[in-house]
């Protein structure tokens, strides 16, 4: 999945809201406080509904231009990444993208399927979040 978008918020305000978020993220599941300058490269473990563990690692993060992480699971790879670029002081774009493997066939076929069913759900979603950021300012 693949979305851009221009927002009428500065790129410091939006990378700033997503750190914001990660490192929320990071506390909450590891219960350690750790500030910006420690994402990169921290890798923890967490726990969602029904007892599932992923193994999530911050692979890139630049300040006010770029963030990216992988989440693994028994069942597949995800990556994930937002590229923010400056248009003016109030105006970015960000571009965000994402990239699954799957483990086997029958996973394979499951996640296609998911994908194809609820694709334009989730992207409608994650332009909603994205509105909701921009509003926030």
């Amino acid at each position: 999945m693949k979305i851009s978008k221009e927002l009428n918020i500065p790129a410091a305000y939006f990378y700033h809201k997503l750190v914001e978020s990660v490192l929320h993220d990071v506390s909450k599941s590891t219960g350690e406080v750790i500030n910006e300058s420690n994402l990169e490269n921290c890798e923890y473990v967490k726990e969602f509904p029904g007892k599932q563990y992923a193994k999530i690692k911050i692979n890139q993060l630049v300040p006010n231009q770029s963030y990216s992480y992988s989440t693994s699971t028994t069942k597949n790879d995800f990556t994930a990444s937002y590229k923010i670029e400056s248009l003016s002081d109030t105006m970015c774009v960000v571009a965000y993208e994402e990239e699954m493997i799957s483990h086997g066939t029958l996973q394979k076929l499951n996640d296609s399927l998911f994908r194809f069913i609820l694709g334009k759900f989730k992207k409608k979603r994650f332009m909603k979040m994205l509105e909701q950021v921009e509003s926030s300012y």
